[in-house]
C-alpha cells in the first residue's frame, strides 16, 4: 500500500520479526539432514517459535483480540468479534528439504468475515497484503489478477494429495482431474504452499488454483488478498464455505467457470 494502515503495519511487523528467526533456522536445515535428531523436530520447533513471536507481537498491539493458531488452536480474547488466523510456516515440507518456498500467513477475521491479511515470503522478501476495500499489494506495488481467459494460456496451481493426506477416493479423483486438465492448459504446478498459491493467483502469476483438505489458516489471508486483487474464490463445488470445508477453487475470475467445468467433468467420469 502506498500508505499502509495501522492494521497492516501491525501484521507486517509481526511477520517480519518472526521471519528473521525462520530464515536463520532455514539456513541450518541442510546440516540437520544427517543429524541424529533429524530435521523434523527442528522444523516443528521453528514453527512453534515463529507462532509464539507472531502472537506476542499481535497481542502487544491488539491485546483483546482472539486467535486461531495452527499450533496453538483457539484462544478466546475479550474481543470475540476480531480474531487473528495464523499459519507461522506454510510450506513446511519445502522448509524441511531446504527449498526456499514457504511463508507466514496472518489474517484478521472481523465479525466472521476475513477483513485483512498478509502473506510474507521471507526468502524473496515479498509481502502480499490486503485490507477490505483497500486493494491488494505486493510490497508497494498494486496487485491485479491476470487477464488471461483461455485455458490454453493458463497456468494452474494445485496441491497433490500425498501420503497421509486424502482418501483413496480423493486421490483417484485428483488423478482424473489431472488427466482431463493437463492437455487443455499451458501448465500445472505443485509448489507446496497453499497460501503462496493464492497470493500468486492474486499477482497474476497463476490463472487458477484448486485444492482440498486445507485448514482455515492455510487460506484465510489468501482469500482477502485474492478478492482485493479482483479474483474469485469458491469451494470446488462452487459453495462459499471454504474456511469450513477446506475445499477451494481460486481464479482470476475469467477462468473460474472453465476450471470448474473441468473439475466437475472429472467427478462425473
Amino acid at each position: 500500500m502506498a500508505h499502509k494502515s495501522a492494521l497492516i503495519n501491525v501484521m507486517d511487523a509481526a511477520a517480519r520479526k518472526a521471519s528473521r528467526r525462520l530464515l536463520r533456522d532455514f539456513g541450518e536445515v541442510e546440516q540437520l539432514q544427517v543429524s541424529e535428531k533429524g530435521p523434523s523436530d527442528f522444523v516443528t520447533s521453528a514453527d512453534l517459535k515463529a507462532e509464539e513471536t507472531i502472537r506476542e507481537e499481535l497481542e502487544k498491539a491488539r491485546p483483546e483480540y482472539s486467535f486461531l493458531l495452527e499450533e496453538g488452536g483457539k484462544v478466546d480474547g475479550k474481543d470475540t468479534s476480531n480474531r487473528w488466523i495464523i499459519d507461522p510456516l506454510d510450506g513446511t515440507m519445502n522448509f524441511l528439504h531446504g527449498i526456499p518456498h514457504f511463508c507466514i500467513s496472518i489474517a484478521l477475521e472481523r465479525d466472521s468475515e476475513i477483513f485483512a491479511g498478509i502473506i510474507y515470503d521471507p526468502a524473496r522478501d515479498e509481502m502480499f497484503s490486503a485490507e477490505k476495500g483497500q486493494g491488494a499489494w505486493l510490497n508497494d506495488k498494486r496487485l491485479r489478477v491476470s487477464g488471461r481467459s483461455q485455458a490454453k494460456d493458463a497456468f494452474i496451481a494445485t496441491g497433490i494429495p500425498n501420503r497421509g493426506r486424502g482418501s483413496t477416493k480423493i486421490k483417484a479423483l485428483f488423478s482424473k482431474e489431472l488427466e482431463i486438465m493437463m492437455p487443455l492448459v499451458a501448465g500445472i504446478r505443485r509448489q507446496g504452499s497453499a497460501a503462496l498459491d493464492l497470493a500468486y493467483v492474486a499477482a497474476g502469476r497463476y490463472e487458477a488454483y484448486w485444492e482440498r483438505g486445507l485448514s482455515a489458516w492455510d487460506i484465510a489471508a489468501g482469500l482477502i488478498i485474492l478478492r482485493e486483487a479482483g479474483g474469485t474464490a469458491s469451494e470446488i463445488n462452487l459453495g462459499e464455505r471454504m474456511l469450513e470445508t477446506g475445499s477451494i477453487l481460486a481464479s482470476n475470475g475469467r477462468m473460474h467457470d472453465a476450471v470448474s467445468d473441468m473439475l466437475r467433468k472429472a467427478s462425473r467420469a
